[in-house]
């Protein structure tokens, strides 16, 4: 009762003071009502956590949109977590799942003021990226992921080309997993690998050789018999003059009225007939000569095509063997019923961006009541264990149950037989509804956006250039280059004064690694 006296006593008195005083009320009031607002944002905001334990390789990171914070994994659960920024309304960050495909401790966008973006680890070729941003304690960004600098500084030098990152819509963790449809891997299967590349290594190179050589004897013989028709045309026409010479001779002889006309039509018969049998033999003689020539164009044309078909088997079967020390990726679409393999290469991409993944396996899969969602999954082998992996799983869509959804599939198994018995932690099994974007190419490992979600941030951005394709020597020239946008995030670091800068309670601990 007092405070309302109070209340309107104050309300008079200003009141008394007129108009002015009225609009100076106005404001401290709107004020007031903002305060809460604001502090709620920032409320919410987390702070920067590390576990208390060493931490050990990051295996994947997930980002929380709901929470608008990052937290990275390793084999043993999470290790360390920061407050992020991402995309704001209009300008959203994609819900998905991506992995980093390339990074750079200095990037500045060319489109956007010459924006900072330190520790960039990219998502997506069409501009997402995880990198160190300023964090008002809220979305703020035009679709990356900000992280404080310092943590991103620090995370920057312990991720790795293909490291898993899940952009979720809500709060999700990894939770243990297990199911006879993941893989098992075989030690002695392992343990072969080393060997079995290497021998298939040297096999590819001596198949190499062979297809050269193959290659270059072919080469010969086709230039040696190009000269066959020209020549050959040469003698032809010959021969008709000298035919011609004799019909002419004949002839005359044939008209000859006198014994003087028919001596000398006599006499050039016989020359004719001289020249014509001369031509003749050595027209025959130069086709008999020819024919092995031929011969050999098609005999060393047909031995390059084998020695290129075993070639590129050889070269395939070595980089099967290769590949098999790599952790493996599945990715199974309910929208396109297909499962999708890749694995690192490690070879750096022909444009200077990034690393090329293996795509060669690409085969339809089985899901029962196609028509119903299956949800959005990722198993991923997190360790070894004494009788194979020790599985997680996280769910950022549950249209069915990550259980039932792996229930659902079938999935062939000259496949499993071909990936599963050499399978490595940081392997992963994808399931989704989704198809995979269009984002996902020979340099991404898996690019797959929740359409459901807003993601305006990865709209707006220009898609990439089509994927490119390898030819059995190498790059062909054939594919161009991709088309790289910068990030479309105007933050220009070195005006600072403009921005609320995220400062952590604690002094961060830098050592966390």
């Amino acid at each position: 009762m007092k405070n309302r006296s109070t209340t309107a006593q104050s309300i008079r008195a200003v009141g008394r003071r007129g108009p002015a005083g009225i609009m100076a009320l106005v404001a401290a009031a709107t004020l007031a009502a903002a305060t809460p607002a604001i502090a709620a944002k920032q409320q919410r905001q987390v702070a920067e956590a590390v576990a208390p334990r060493a931490a050990g390789d990051p295996v994947m990171a997930i980002v929380s949109i709901k929470s608008q914070q990052v937290t990275f994994y390793d084999a043993d659960g999470w290790i360390v977590r920061a407050p992020v920024s991402t995309g704001t309304t209009g300008r959203e960050t994609p819900a998905g799942v991506f992995a980093i495909l390339e990074k750079n401790r200095e990037h500045r966008s060319s489109l956007y003021d010459d924006a900072w973006m330190p520790h960039m680890q990219r998502i997506t070729w069409n501009g997402i990226a995880l990198h160190g941003g300023p964090l008002p304690g809220y979305a703020a960004s035009h679709g990356c992921v900000r992280m404080p600098f310092g943590f991103a500084e620090n995370v920057f030098d312990k991720t790795y080309i293909g490291m898993r990152v899940i952009v979720s819509p809500h709060d999700t963790v990894p939770t243990e997993f297990s199911h006879p449809s993941l893989f098992v891997p075989k030690p002695e299967a392992i343990a072969a690998v080393p060997g079995r590349a290497d021998k298939l290594s040297a096999e590819a190179e001596e198949a190499t050789r062979a297809a050269d050589e193959a290659k270059k004897a072919a080469s010969v013989a086709a230039k040696e018999a190009s000269a066959l028709p020209a020549a050959l045309r040469k003698l032809e026409q010959q021969k008709t003059r000298a035919d011609a010479e004799l019909a002419f001779a004949d002839k005359m002889l044939a008209n000859a009225k006198t014994d003087q006309a028919r001596a000398k039509a006599e006499e050039l018969k016989q020359k004719a007939a001289t020249k014509a049998a001369d031509a003749t033999t050595q027209l025959e003689a130069a086709r008999a000569a020819a024919q092995p020539k031929r011969d050999a164009v098609a005999a060393t044309k047909e031995a390059a095509k084998t020695a290129a078909a075993r070639k590129t088997e050889a070269v395939k079967a070595a980089t099967d063997a290769k590949l098999a020390g790599e952790p493996v990726s599945v990715y199974i679409s309910r929208a396109t019923q297909k499962l999708y393999v890749r694995r690192n290469t490690h070879k750096p991409a022909p444009d200077g961006g990034g690393e090329v993944f293996d795509t060669s396996i690409e085969v339809p899969v089985t899901i029962r009541n196609p028509e119903q969602p299956i949800g959005t999954h990722i198993f991923t082998a997190m360790a070894k264990t004494a009788t194979g992996l020790r599985w997680s799983v996280v769910t950022i869509e549950n249209g069915d149950e990550a259980r039932n959804a792996l229930d659902r599939i079938t999935i062939p198994q000259d496949v499993w037989d071909r990936i599963g018995p050499t399978a490595l932690p940081r392997s992963s099994i994808v399931i989704s509804d989704e198809p995979l974007s269009s984002e996902t190419n020979y340099r991404t490992e898996f690019v797959a956006v929740l359409s459901n979600e807003p993601q305006g941030g990865f709209i707006t951005r220009k898609p990439t250039a089509p994927a490119m394709v390898a030819s059995d020597d190498g790059w062909d020239n054939g594919f161009g280059f991709f088309y790289r946008d910068p990030y479309v995030q105007p933050a220009n670091p070195r005006r600072r004064s403009q921005y609320q800068y995220y400062q952590p309670a604690q002094p961060f601990q830098r050592g966390f690694w």
